[in-house]
């Protein structure tokens, strides 16, 4: 049987935005403030990873279990309840969950739910690369809780896949786990590269091969060129995308472009009274961009349980090729500059871009156009000032935002 509860504030991820968000509410007086993370510890995926760069430029030596330990120890100094281990498994109303968790099944109501449910990696299944299923086969994220929390055992001979950034993370901890990196393979034409690790752009995985265990990964260049990388482990890297099955379940309308949550610039979702904030929202960004959207999602959720009204969605903020989206992507009658300030929108491309202009139009009429002088690879967003949006008409067509 259910055991049925009510707090105000119920947060969903123990990330560093669930978290942030959670201390500043707590803070703030919001009454009862509670985190659900389905994981056994808080802290997100800084948890695990053990490089430094977490403090920003006043504590770059910060690792990221120092930066989740800080970020947890915040919310419960400030008030905030931090329950580990529990899982929210579906809806049971608009604004109430259905849990599981050491204390058995809960159903909790809040006035208000905000979804920092974090972003993961595409998986070897999802990026429909064929082949056996042999073991060795892995994703960043994995292969750190691996390493890190639980110094398993991870191979001999790796392969990394993807251009990211991370991809750097991932050669790290298959060095520090004893296993040689043969190579780093990107479909790109540029990617991450990594002293002493061949680094093979333009060159797409074709197959896994192996039985028991990864024996190699067959590869193919864009100039037809093919072979196969003995390896007993392959990494895929990046090519994240939101963790919105909570938000999928609870009929949260979804943005094509960033396949999470569709959000205005207050965080507000199509369902009143729900919220999404951080990675939940797009492809990952740094935790401290994570942060920062959740302490500044408090104030409208403040303004909810003071009883602000929700508004109806207003136009849509969508981008051409090659970008591949934007954040918030939702303008709202009651989204102005005061919801925007000090908040970019965030842009990302699925290109490199090289001193880009980008523009933004409606209905055929141009609202913005802007350079923006420097290289923008695809791992990184834009962030493009909001003063902007004050031209765009609430009751108009969508708003694309696009390269010229």
């Amino acid at each position: 049987m259910n055991r049925d509860r009510t707090v105000d504030v119920l947060v969903v991820g123990a990330g560093p935005a669930g978290l942030a968000l959670a201390a500043r509410l707590a803070t703030a007086g919001a009454g009862h403030v509670e985190v659900l993370e389905r994981e056994e510890d808080a802290g997100g995926v800084p948890r695990h990873c053990h490089h430094g760069g977490f403090g920003g430029p006043v504590r770059p030596w910060l690792t990221g279990p120092a930066y989740a330990r800080r970020a947890v120890r915040a919310a419960v100094e400030a008030g905030a309840a931090v329950r580990t281990g529990v899982t929210a498994t579906g809806w049971a109303g608009p604004l109430s969950l259905e849990t599981t968790g050491p204390a058995g099944p809960e159903r909790i109501t809040a006035r208000a739910v905000v979804l920092a449910t974090g972003a993961r990696e595409r998986p070897r299944s999802a990026r429909l690369v064929p082949g056996s299923r042999p073991a060795g086969v892995l994703t960043t994220g994995e292969l750190q809780q691996a390493v890190h929390l639980y110094g398993q055992d991870v191979g001999r001979r790796a392969v990394v896949v993807g251009a990211e950034p991370v991809a750097r993370h991932a050669v790290r901890t298959l060095r520090r786990a004893g296993a040689e990196v043969v190579a780093v393979v990107t479909e790109r034409s540029r990617g991450t590269a990594v002293p002493g690790v061949p680094l093979l752009t333009a060159t797409t995985v074709g197959e896994l091969r192996g039985r028991g265990r990864l024996s190699g990964v067959a590869v193919r260049h864009e100039d037809g060129r093919s072979g196969v990388l003995a390896c007993d482990t392959v990494v895929f890297t990046g090519d994240w995308i939101p963790d919105h099955e909570l938000a999928r379940r609870g009929g949260v309308a979804l943005d094509p472009g960033t396949r999470g949550p569709s959000v205005d610039a207050s965080f507000r979702t199509s369902v009143p009274g729900v919220f999404a904030v951080g990675n939940a929202l797009h492809g990952v960004e740094p935790a401290a961009t994570a942060a920062a959207a959740g302490a500044a999602a408090a104030a409208p959720v403040l303004a909810r349980l003071s009883g602000a009204p929700w508004p109806e969605p207003g136009p849509r903020l969508t981008v051409r090729a090659p970008l591949l989206w934007v954040a918030p992507n939702r303008l709202t009658d009651l989204t102005d500059l005061t919801d925007l300030a000090g908040r970019p929108l965030l842009l990302r491309s699925g290109e490199p871009l090289t001193n880009p202009v980008v523009t933004a139009a409606q209905d055929g009429r141009l609202l913005w156009r802007r350079r923006h002088p420097g290289r923008v690879p695809p791992s990184r967003s834009l962030r493009l000032a909001p003063g902007w949006t004050y031209r765009v008409d609430r009751a108009g067509g969508p708003v694309v935002l696009g390269l010229g």
